[in-house]
């Protein structure tokens, strides 16, 4: 069965240099025919399992019945793993398995729901699955190193990715997903390991030298990652990833004129890149802005449209919440910094906005509890990066906590 090219473009937008992989994935497994029929290897048997699969099918009537009934079930899995409903996926994708119902499409989309649901080791099992049935092409060996990536299996990932790119050498969304899944996971090190392998295969690739740029950044190595950036915009000058990586340059030195002048002018030319609003709508908010000025209305709009087109990111919700912060929305903001504490539990900005938010709304207690919080992490911080290896190290985007970060709430 065939997916229309519509719900293709709708998670194709959703792929950006921080998006989550797995929405990436579901993109390239849906739109290269991840649901035709699955074609077994001879002397392969086809996948199986014991995870709430059906009875074979019965002869005559009740035969045709069953497998409609199977059919059903995948096209409403499909449904809903190109929706991103990957939870409500699940149950139909179960009831679909063993059922003769396109095994392959079925039993992938079943992986693919449990990576977006953070359920790596079924996924690992599943993966694992169809490569015992002589499934091990691209597509699987990709969604497998993810899930190992998920799981904290490092060395795993490495060699699906491996294997992957023995299979697809070109393929620059295959290291990009991969590497989307290090940056989600904050295993930077890995993650540089996986974009070296891509650019050893795609030496120009500006999306790779931009995601090996921003890894660097992450261990606060921006004098590494500088060259990075400006060989993206040689690369591809004029481009969504040169206005990118030009307006990430300057908002991590910064040179807050100079990224929003340029995040600005990528704006302008048409890239609605979530990505690039949010550093536009951050280095205006830095710049000093007020509300009822321009400016302020512009990052407003800016994070706003950010928000609605990648709702996940956890950097467009804090800013956003914190620009409504400074506007005095404190019902607004407080929704903002919960869902980015949803997302990211572990970032200190979240609960510093968070005590100033709840202070200001008279919620004394969770205003003390988001400041334990921010205590707590600022602690563990500190003590990771005296004892970690270079290459774990964490850092504030290749700078220290700022103001903001370590700030007491004040009326």
């Amino acid at each position: 069965m065939e997916v229309a090219s519509v719900a293709c473009e709708k998670l194709r937008s959703a792929s950006n240099p921080r998006c989550i992989a797995v929405f990436a994935t579901v993109m390239l497994a849906l739109c290269q025919g991840a649901a035709t029929q699955a074609q077994v290897a001879p002397g392969r048997q086809q996948v199986s399992g014991n995870q709430n699969q059906s009875s074979p099918p019965q002869e005559g009537e009740s035969g045709l019945t069953f497998q409609r009934e199977a059919e059903a079930e995948l096209q409403t899995g499909t449904a809903l793993t190109r929706k991103g409903s990957f939870r409500e996926a699940i149950p139909h994708l179960l009831a679909a398995r063993g059922r003769g119902a396109n095994e392959y499409a079925t039993t992938f989309n079943l992986a693919l729901c449990y990576v977006g649901t953070s359920q790596f080791r079924p996924a690992i099992e599943v993966l694992n699955g169809l490569r015992r049935s002589g499934h091990d092409g691209v597509d699987v060996e990709n969604l497998l190193a993810q899930a190992y990536i998920g799981n904290a299996q490092p060395q795993e990932a490495l060699a699906s990715l491996q294997k992957a790119a023995i299979l697809s050498p070109q393929n620059e969304k295959l290291y990009v997903f991969v590497a989307d899944a290090c940056m989600d996971h904050k295993d930077y090190g890995l993650g540089l390991k996986v974009v070296d392998i891509g650019l050893r295969n795609l030496p120009q690739s500006a999306r790779l030298h931009y995601e090996r740029a921003m890894f660097l950044t992450q261990l606060d190595q921006l004098d590494q990652a500088k060259p990075q950036f400006e060989l993206v915009g040689k690369l591809a000058p004029g481009s969504e990833i040169g206005y990118l990586a030009a307006a990430q340059q300057a908002l991590f030195e910064g040179e807050i004129r100079g990224a929003i002048r340029t995040a600005r002018e990528g704006v302008k030319q048409g890239y609605e890149n979530p990505a690039l609003l949010t550093v536009l709508g951050e280095a205006l908010i830095r710049s000093g802005v007020s509300p009822g000025q321009p400016e302020f209305a512009e990052a407003q709009t800016a994070l706003e449209r950010a928000v609605t087109q990648r709702p996940n990111d956890p950097a467009s919700q804090i800013a956003l919440g914190s620009l409504y912060l400074t506007a005095g929305r404190l019902e607004d903001a407080i929704v903002h910094l919960k869902m980015a504490r949803q997302l990211e539990p572990g970032k200190p900005s979240v609960y510093a906005n968070l005590a100033k938010a709840y202070q200001r709304h008279g919620d004394a207690q969770q205003a003390q509890d988001a400041l334990a919080a921010l205590e707590k992490l600022n602690r563990e911080q500190a003590d990771r990066i005296g004892s970690a290896p270079g290459d774990r190290k964490l850092g504030y985007a290749g700078r220290g906590a700022t103001e903001e970060e370590t700030a007491q709430p004040h009326p």
